[in-house]
């Protein structure tokens, strides 16, 4: 029986993610053809490109909207079909006969953060950098980055642009504001800068005196000492385009740099908890499940199954908003949706059926 259950769970939800895809697709190459074939020399070969690299995020979306239905559409065929009330009869309880589809969709939950972090995540960085250049040929990225901010103790380091990678980093149009106490002492600049230990060497420098209001040369100097290569190289992370170690290394160099992270350490935990939602699915959707078919609420209660699985995309999406803005903690904005759906999912089962 539990085969056969999950069986008819995963055939609906694929099936239900198939036609989604489907649709979806047609209607957003419908909006982005024109933009692929603009590019002169573009053809058929780029438009299948761009449905390669677009699919695995319309999955990525979509999927646990696929599980909410499916699990709704299982459940209540085995309603109408009187199978449940023979489960109950033979002694199961309400979460015995939720448990085939709430382990089906932890399979689908491993598949989901498997398939996110092999295929979605590097699909959306190749996407993200092939609209950058309008559908056009896409560049080498050789490392380099443009105005980068930096923080070193006190001071300020702000680089017009760097070029290269590692060791072979190479600054250039630095200035470094030096502060005391959080207030501007002066401000040192230099063209040029490259590697030298674990510092900086900087030639043409000029330090500017506040105070003073003097301007003095330096001639090269050695500067931000303790500050790493790798902190002048992430001046933009995409949280949707890194895997989760990935991820989880570039928030940790951003601290260091002294950077905002919050919204990223969101993006970080919700690597985990997007994809559990598929777990969640069928106890919100367990409504359709039980109560008489025949009284002519079965209608009524998918719905209301429909209506939860939806609110709980709709807090989870808040949620996330609220922590980009830094009006929740990450680990907040990332969990607390699951955690709550969860609490109200059993309380609704518990209170019905149990």
């Amino acid at each position: 029986m539990s085969i056969y259950m999950a069986q008819m769970f995963l055939v609906r939800t694929f099936a239900i993610l198939a036609a989604l895809v489907l649709i979806l697709q047609s209607l957003d190459l419908l909006g982005e053809s024109g933009h692929i074939l603009a590019y002169a020399g573009n053809g058929d070969a780029e438009v299948w490109r761009y449905i390669g690299l677009r699919v695995p995020q319309i999955i990525q979306t979509f999927l646990p909207y696929s599980v909410l239905l499916g699990s709704i559409l299982t459940l209540s065929q085995l309603n109408q079909n009187s199978e449940v009330i023979a489960m109950k009869a033979s002694g199961l309880s309400a979460h015995q006969v939720l448990a085939p589809l709430l382990v089906a969709g932890m399979v689908v939950s491993i598949i989901s953060f498997g398939f996110n972090e092999r295929i979605v995540t590097r699909a959306t960085a190749t996407l993200e950098q092939w609209k950058k250049v309008e559908y056009g040929p896409l560049p080498i990225d050789r490392g380099d980055r443009a105005n980068v901010w930096v923080r070193d103790g006190d001071h300020l380091i702000e680089v017009k642009q760097v070029k290269g990678k590692g060791q072979a980093v190479q600054l250039y149009g630095i200035t470094v504001y030096e502060r005391s106490g959080g207030s501007l002492r002066s401000i040192l600049t230099t063209a040029h800068g490259w590697r030298d230990g674990d510092g900086w060497k900087g030639e043409g420098a000029e330090r500017f005196d506040v105070a003073a209001g003097q301007l003095v040369k330096l001639g090269n100097i050695r500067i931000a000492g303790g500050v790493r290569p790798d902190q002048f190289t992430l001046s933009h992370i995409d949280a949707d385009g890194l895997a989760f170690p990935e991820l989880k290394e570039a928030v940790d160099d951003l601290k260091l740099a002294g950077r905002p992270t919050k919204a990223l350490e969101g993006s970080l935990w919700h690597k985990f908890s997007g994809p559990l939602s598929s777990i969640l699915m069928p106890l919100l959707g367990a409504v359709a499940a039980f109560g008489l078919a025949r009284s002519g609420k079965l209608f009524v209660r998918a719905v209301i199954g429909m209506a939860l699985g939806f609110l709980y995309f709709v807090a989870d999406n808040f949620a996330l908003a609220m922590g980009n803005l830094g009006a929740y903690p990450p680990f907040l904005a990332a969990w607390a949706p699951f955690l709550l759906f969860l609490m109200i999912g059993e309380a609704v089962l518990l209170r019905t059926e149990e």
